[in-house]
């Protein structure tokens, strides 16, 4: 399995846009507009986090609160009801997906950890479900912080799901990873981690990284994929890599 669509043989970091394009005008994290802008720009796929209501609905949102209201113990009348910071409506998932597949950009979903396992369980297979329906299936991968949502992910899905807890690359595939997805920091305390993941078969997913010294980083230790709040210059870093350098 890989994750998305694109080979570990191609030593060229594809961009993922974390949250989506949310940093210009117009926009905000986990928004609709921000991932219609990452798309725009041709950003390889959009990441954005799942939750599910007190009354079992899907939504967008990173944190686990919006506005004072705690997303899992709240029903989803007063949930999908607060605004974004530009204005939007906080969107369900199956309003995110409806607009997603008219578009070309690939899909990174967090299933978000959540108190009651027995809730995130049900969300997980909620959340399969409605991707399978609205046919994103095959664009769709997986990441997530929960092992419970993890292990769940394993057992219900065959596409891509990589971990966001920094675990070694050994034990990441005894429990059925495909890749990893760790902040830059993971990776470089454990610099021999990228060859150990690609030498199993496993991908490399670099989050969050923005800046040009981290970016370039990325690129020169061979990321498949940098998650950033900055796309447009990972797009730019990577298209002036010197073409001798990429195998």
């Amino acid at each position: 399995m890989k994750f998305l669509t694109i080979s570990i043989a191609n030593a060229q970091p594809k961009v993922v846009a974390h949250r989506g394009y949310w940093d210009i005008e117009g926009s905000a994290q986990n928004s609709i507009r921000a991932l219609i802008k990452a798309d725009s720009i041709k950003c390889d796929a959009c990441e954005f986090d799942v939750w599910m209501t007190v009354d079992k609905k899907l939504v967008v949102n990173h944190d686990n609160k919006i506005n004072g209201y705690e997303i899992e113990t709240t029903s989803s009348d007063t949930i999908l009801n607060q605004k974004l910071k530009n204005g939007e409506f906080l969107p369900s998932l199956n309003q995110f997906l409806d607009v997603a597949k008219h578009l070309k950009i690939d899909l990174v979903l967090e299933v978000k950890p959540h108190k009651d396992k027995i809730h995130e369980t049900e969300a997980v297979k909620m959340i399969l479900d409605m991707v399978k329906e609205k046919g994103l299936k095959k664009r769709t991968s997986y990441i997530t912080f929960s092992r419970n949502a993890f292990d769940e992910l394993v057992k219900q899905t065959k596409r891509p799901i990589l971990y966001l807890n920094g675990v070694a690359p050994d034990v990441l595939k005894s429990i059925g990873g495909t890749g990893a997805d760790y902040h830059i920091d993971v990776f470089k305390k454990n610099p021999e981690w990228i060859k150990q993941l690609h030498d199993s078969g496993l991908e490399v997913n670099v989050w969050t990284v923005s800046d040009p010294e981290g970016i370039q980083w990325c690129i020169d230790n061979e990321a498949d994929y940098i998650t950033t709040n900055n796309p447009e210059l990972v797009q730019k870093m990577i298209k002036s890599r010197p073409q001798n350098n990429i195998k």
